[in-house]
């Protein structure tokens, strides 16, 4: 299967905008409950890891639009961006976690963007081996950053309040 950046163009034209949207709602959420989310601790960096995940989504939508490049330069690209971006949100979900966090958060701090991140770095591999493939798991990063994205918004703007 070959690789044609044209074909991808509607995905990343609609993930773009829709990811800039929903960081813009996660803008609104923290600033809802600022003071709650300031007074717990490691909850700035779990605000911080949600707009970090869909500034991904975001980010890679605008590589994945740079005309004429094929599979190889965008999978440098892809590779370099994704990798920084597992680090960040990896480091973030980290310093989350407090000593008296209990190990079912554990999941939704560290385990849930993962799936955001890692599939870009393996779509990265892919498409600078030359495999088109790749895209698809380019595909799943943005899917898996939006879900684990919303379902942090979440947290910030309703169960923060619990």
């Amino acid at each position: 299967m070959e690789f044609v950046a044209a074909e991808w163009k509607d995905l990343f034209v609609a993930s773009a905008g829709a990811s800039a949207a929903l960081a813009g709602l996660v803008f609104v959420a923290v600033s809802i409950n600022l003071d709650r989310i300031l007074a717990l601790e490691g909850v700035t960096n779990l605000a911080l890891s949600t707009l970090a995940l869909l500034i991904g989504v975001l980010i890679t939508s605008l590589f994945g639009l740079i005309p004429n490049q094929g599979a190889g330069s965008l999978g440098t690209e892809l590779l370099i961006w994704s990798t920084i971006l597992m680090v960040f949100v990896a480091m973030q979900g980290w310093r989350s976690m407090s000593a008296e966090t209990d190990q079912n958060r554990y999941a939704s701090r560290l385990i849930v963007p993962s799936f955001g991140t890692i599939p870009g770095v393996i779509g990265g591999i892919l498409l600078l081996t030359g495999d088109a493939s790749g895209m698809d798991w380019v595909f799943a990063g943005m899917v898996g950053a939006i879900i684990a994205a919303v379902m942090n918004a979440w947290i910030l703007l309703v169960e923060i309040l619990r």
